[in-house]
């Protein structure tokens, strides 16, 4: 079950120009910083920079929520959505995973044991 917006990613080449640009913008430096990874704690949510993806006038990538994303793909599929990106730890206990919607869309999940939905404003 996809509990809310937990995360939009931005493709960012040049990693640590997008890490001192958004901490400019966000006013608050990163609170996960590797080269693979940038994620800054905005209102309760998450704005991530990734460096292998190529930036674009389509926006961001949003992740939803879930409690077990590999269950989540698998009851997505079996609603006729289609495998993207396979379940990917991707550091401190944080997974992430994609499907394709049977519209065309990517469907971004992420399963993340230290979202606090109090932190929200």
């Amino acid at each position: 079950m996809i509990l809310g917006l937990r995360t939009a990613l931005y493709p960012a080449p040049d990693i640590a120009a997008g890490k001192a640009w958004y901490s400019q913008v966000l006013g608050v430096e990163p609170y996960f910083d590797q080269p693979f990874y940038v994620g800054f704690a905005v209102g309760g949510f998450e704005l991530g920079l990734v460096p292998d993806a190529p930036p674009g006038d389509a926006g961001a990538q949003p992740l939803w929520g879930v409690d077990d994303v590999s269950a989540e793909v698998e009851r997505l599929i079996a609603l006729g959505a289609l495998p993207l990106d396979p379940v990917t730890e991707v550091g401190d206990g944080i997974k992430v995973a994609a499907v394709r919607d049977p519209f065309g869309n990517r469907l971004g999940l992420i399963e993340n044991p230290h979202f606090d939905p109090t932190a929200v404003r």
